[in-house]
C-alpha cells in the first residue's frame, strides 16, 4: 500500500480544522503544514484563528509566523515551501497534514 503524499483539511476561518488536526495527530504522526495567507505573516494574531501557544507546542507547525507583514508572499513561494516542507516531514517518517482555507494557495 502506498502511502499518501499529504492529507488536507480544508475549510473557513474558525471551522473546526485546526481541532479536527490535532485529533487526527493524538492517532497519526503528523506535522502541520499551514494553508493559509494571513498567518504566514507574524503578528497576524486577530481575525485570522490563529492556533494557540498551546496548540502549536502539541504539534508541529510550519508556515505560521513566517515573514514580516511589509513583505509580500506569493502563491508560487507557498507551493515551494509546501512541497519541500512535505518531503522534509515524510523524511522524518510522519505524514503531511495540509490545513487552512486559502482556496488560492490550494489550488496552486
Amino acid at each position: 500500500m502506498n502511502t499518501p503524499k499529504a492529507f488536507t483539511i480544508l475549510g473557513p476561518t474558525a471551522g473546526g480544522k485546526t481541532a479536527l488536526a490535532l485529533k487526527i495527530a493524538e492517532a497519526l504522526p503528523v506535522e502541520i503544514i499551514s494553508l493559509d495567507s494571513a498567518l504566514v505573516y507574524r503578528d497576524m494574531d486577530i481575525g485570522t484563528a490563529k492556533p494557540t501557544a498551546a496548540e502549536l507546542d502539541a504539534v508541529p507547525h510550519h508556515l505560521i509566523d513566517i515573514i514580516p507583514p511589509t513583505k509580500s508572499y506569493s502563491a508560487a513561494e507557498f507551493v515551494g515551501d509546501c512541497v519541500r516542507l512535505a518531503e522534509e516531514i515524510r523524511t522524518r517518517g510522519r505524514l503531511p497534514l495540509i490545513v487552512g482555507g486559502t482556496m488560492m494557495y490550494f489550488h496552486a
